[in-house]
C-alpha cells in the first residue's frame, strides 16, 4: 500500500514539483480507474500545495464540463465550454494561469473567496477531456513555475488513468 510522506521544504518550485510527481505516480500506480485517481490527485494536490482553497476535476460530458472529485468548498456543477477560466481552458486547448480572478472577463465565482486560478487541460489525443482546476484566496499565486508543475501532474494522471468515462 502506498503511504504519502511529507514533501520536504524547498525554495525550488522545480523541486517541489518533482517530489510530488514521484508521490503521484507511486500514489496511482497500478489503478487505471479516472474517478479513483482524480479524487487522490486533487488530495494530494490539496494537503502539499500552499495557499490553494479549491482543487480538483472538471471532466467533458458532451459540450459542457461536469463536476468530478475534488477537494475544497462546495462548487459549480456544470460550466459550458467557452465560459469561465475552465471554460476557456477547454476552447483554447491550452493551461491558463489568472493572477486576478476579477479582471478574467466571464469568470464564475463559485467560491467568492477565489483570487487567482490556474486550470490545465486534460489533453489526450488531441481531445480535451476535462481540466485540474486550482483555486487560491491570494492573488497571484500560480506562475508559469506552477502551471508546468501541474502539466507534469496532469501527464501523469492521464498516463496511469482509463480515462474513457
Amino acid at each position: 500500500m502506498f503511504e504519502v510522506k511529507d514533501i520536504p521544504v524547498s525554495d525550488s518550485k522545480r523541486d517541489f514539483y518533482a517530489s510530488l510527481a514521484q508521490q503521484l505516480s507511486g500514489l496511482l500506480a497500478g489503478e487505471p480507474d479516472a474517478i479513483a485517481n482524480a479524487a487522490n490527485m486533487s488530495a494530494l494536490i490539496y494537503q502539499f500545495l500552499p495557499d490553494l482553497n479549491w482543487a480538483g476535476f472538471y471532466f467533458m460530458r458532451g459540450s459542457e464540463l461536469v463536476l468530478g472529485p475534488f477537494q475544497g468548498k462546495t462548487a459549480c456543477v456544470r460550466i459550458a465550454v467557452g465560459r469561465g477560466v475552465c471554460g476557456a481552458a477547454v476552447e483554447r486547448k491550452e493551461p491558463i494561469v489568472v493572477p486576478d480572478v476579477h479582471a478574467f472577463p466571464g469568470h464564475i465565482a463559485c467560491d467568492s473567496a477565489s483570487r487567482s486560478e490556474l486550470v490545465v487541460p486534460l489533453t489526450k489525443d488531441g481531445k480535451v477531456l476535462g481540466v485540474l482546476d486550482l483555486d487560491s484566496p491570494s492573488p497571484n499565486r500560480f506562475d508559469e513555475e506552477d502551471r508546468q508543475g501541474c502539466e507534469m501532474l496532469v501527464e501523469i494522471y492521464l498516463n496511469a488513468s482509463d480515462l474513457t468515462l
